[in-house]
C-alpha cells in the first residue's frame, strides 16, 4: 500500500489544520520537550498547512534514526506489527477522522499515527527502545502469554506514557494521550492516578481500550525506559521457568501505532 496523496480532500486537509493547530497549541507545558522540539525540527516535512506526505517524512527520520513510514490498511495481526517496527518501519494509516469526529475516534487514525507517534522517532534514546523492546518481542511471537504482556507494555508506555522532565513531572509522551486533546486534559487537570514506572508491574497490568485512561505509569526519562527491557526479559525468563507467577487473564489489542 501506499499513500494516495492526491486522494484527499479539502476537508481533509481542514481536519489535519484544526487538529495540529489545536494540539500544538496546547500541548506546551504538558508534553515532554523532547516531543516538541522533534516536532519543530520536522518542519517542513510535517505542519497545520497540510496533511505531510510520507515520503518527507521518510527523508526526515531516515536522516536522524533511520525510520521510515509503512502503510497499513488498519489494524494489523500483532507479529506483523512487530515484525515491521523491529525493521523500522513504522506502521500508519493514511485515512483521516471527519470534521464531526475531531473529539474520538474508535480506531486510531492518520492524525494519531502521525502526530503522535512519529516526532519522537527523532529521538535516538526513545528510537533505541523501540528496537530493544520489539528484539525482546521478536522472540516470543508464538508464546501468546508473553505477547500479551508485551502489549501492556506498549499500551503504558508508547501509547500512555509520562515522564519526569528536569524539575516536572508527568510531562506526557504516550501518543494516545499526544494526540488526544480530552486525554491530554484529563492527565493534567483530572483527578487521575499516577504510578511509579515499573516494567514488571506494567507486563501484567490489563488495560481498557474503550474509554479514556483512569491510571498512567510515568518513568523518570527514556534512558530508564531503554534500560527496563533488560530487566523485563529476566522477568519473562523467570515467568517461562516458574520462578515468576503471569498475572492470570489479559487484555489482548490488535496492536498498531
Amino acid at each position: 500500500m501506499k499513500q494516495e496523496y492526491d486522494a484527499y480532500t479539502t476537508e481533509d486537509h481542514k481536519v489535519w489544520s484544526t487538529l495540529f493547530e489545536r494540539q500544538t497549541a496546547y500541548i506546551p507545558g504538558k508534553v515532554t520537550d523532547i516531543y516538541v522540539n522533534s516536532l519543530e525540527n520536522m518542519y517542513p516535512a510535517m505542519n497545520a498547512e497540510r496533511i505531510p506526505r510520507f515520503s518527507e517524512l521518510d527523508e526526515v527520520l531516515e536522516r536522524h534514526t533511520g525510520w521510515n513510514m509503512h502503510v497499513v490498511p488498519g489494524l494489523i495481526p500483532v507479529d506483523q506489527f512487530f515484525t515491521l517496527m523491529n525493521n523500522k518501519q513504522f506502521v500508519s494509516s493514511t485515512w483521516l477522522r471527519t470534521l464531526e469526529q475531531l473529539d474520538y475516534l474508535e480506531e486510531p487514525d492518520m492524525f494519531h499515527d502521525v502526530y503522535g507517534h512519529v516526532p519522537l522517532l527523532m529521538d535516538q534514546t526513545f528510537s533505541d527502545f523501540i528496537q530493544r523492546y520489539t528484539d525482546l518481542a521478536m522472540k516470543y511471537l508464538d508464546n501468546r502469554v508473553v505477547l500479551a504482556g508485551m502489549e501492556r507494555v506498549y499500551w503504558f508506555t508508547i501509547e500512555f506514557g509520562l515522564m519526569h522532565e528536569a524539575n516536572q513531572k508527568n510531562m506526557i509522551y504516550g501518543a494516545g494521550v499526544i494526540s488526544s486533546y480530552g486525554e491530554t486534559k484529563h492527565v493534567h487537570y483530572d483527578d487521575v492516578e499516577i504510578r511509579d514506572f515499573d516494567i514488571k508491574k506494567i507486563f501484567q497490568t490489563p488495560f481498557k481500550t474503550d474509554d479514556i485512561q483512569s491510571f498512567y505509569y510515568s518513568v523518570k526519562d527514556f534512558q530508564t525506559l531503554y534500560e527496563s527491557i533488560e530487566e523485563l526479559e529476566d522477568f519473562i525468563q523467570n515467568i517461562l521457568t516458574g520462578k515468576e507467577e503471569f498475572v492470570k487473564g489479559y487484555t489482548s489489542l490488535d496492536v498498531k501505532a
